[in-house]
């Protein structure tokens, strides 16, 4: 354990996603050496972050603006919704460049042991967006994990019923357990291109 504000440092970078104790001393260390420009600017950035950042209010992915630059672009295949659990999912299926459509942000995936239920993830606009406009397809782009699933579960069962509308899932490929954000472009592309019927 070290004084004050430098354990502080410390176990605030440690509750961040992915950053265990060793790396977050790590990283503590490294801002302790750097340039004092180099720490302005991301004192900058996190404050920009949290002011001029703000979710999409058509799909829910991040944007600056009130419409994400996926919602403004006309090329876009209005017919077709990708669904997926989170922001960094959408960049992940961009990557593969085999997604024309648009997309719908959850905000998250079921999970009734930590308090995630319908209510919580961004359904009702899903199904708001689908009684407004032309839907054709919503291909459903969860996590293949166990609360990934449950969404995806759910969604098909919430859909069924909606005259001319395709619910399609991800393709195998994708491993079991694992999150979308860390799927190499050419498993995802080829899972994408391969989606079927549920």
């Amino acid at each position: 354990m070290y004084e004050g504000v430098v354990q502080d440092l410390i176990d605030e970078l440690g509750r961040l996603p992915g950053v265990g104790p060793k790396s977050a001393q790590r990283i503590a260390f490294h801002l302790l050496a750097a340039d004092p420009a180099d720490i302005s600017r991301l004192q900058d950035v996190l404050g920009k972050v949290k002011e001029g950042v703000q979710f999409c209010e058509v799909c829910g992915n991040v944007s600056e603006q009130q419409k994400c630059r996926i919602c403004r672009d006309e090329r876009r295949d209005l017919t077709v919704i990708c669904v997926v659990e989170e922001p960094k999912d959408v960049l992940a299926v961009e990557r593969t460049r085999e997604f024309k459509g648009r997309y719908h942000v959850l905000g998250g995936a079921l999970d009734p042991l930590s308090g995630i239920g319908p209510e919580q993830l961004r359904m009702r606009e899903l199904l708001r967006r689908i009684g407004e406009a032309d839907i054709s397809e919503i291909i459903i782009a969860t996590d293949p994990n166990t609360e990934g699933e449950a969404t995806a579960t759910y969604l098909v069962r919430m859909l069924r019923d909606f005259p001319g509308l395709s619910v399609t899932r991800l393709a195998s490929g994708l491993p079991m357990g694992g999150d979308l954000e860390f799927a190499d472009e050419l498993t995802l592309g080829r899972a994408l291109s391969g989606r079927r019927v549920l």
